[in-house]
């Protein structure tokens, strides 16, 4: 009993998750869908962190991957959140990926300065 009710807890908690991804996809102008398809939901976070395409395949190369956490920032950066919610998105993203998707927040699409 106990194995399912952790089973349906860990059904509804990725469900809500994929919500706040759908969201959040949605607020910036991109297919909600898309964040439920591998590859492409990166593809379409580089659209929306205002990337060059290019920055997929280093996301897909081991190390270089790392700078998905400068996607993150950028994302938090273009709803006009500050580094501390970039943070907690990196760190705590079952509580700020709902937060910035439930929101107030609105995506600005200008690009950021260099």
């Amino acid at each position: 009993m106990a194995g399912l009710l952790g089973m349906l807890f860990t059904l509804a908690f990725v469900a809500f998750y994929f919500v706040a991804m759908w969201k959040i996809f949605t607020k910036a102008g991109q297919p909600g869908w898309g964040s439920l398809v591998p590859i492409y939901n990166l593809y379409l976070m580089v659209k929306i962190a205002k990337r060059p395409d290019w920055w997929i395949i280093l996301a897909l190369i081991p190390i270089l991957n790392l700078i998905t956490i400068v996607l993150i920032f950028d994302i938090a950066k273009h709803f006009g959140r500050g580094v501390g919610f970039a943070l907690g998105m990196l760190f705590l993203p079952f509580i700020f990926f709902p937060i910035l998707a439930f929101g107030e927040a609105q995506y600005d699409a200008t690009p950021l300065a260099a």
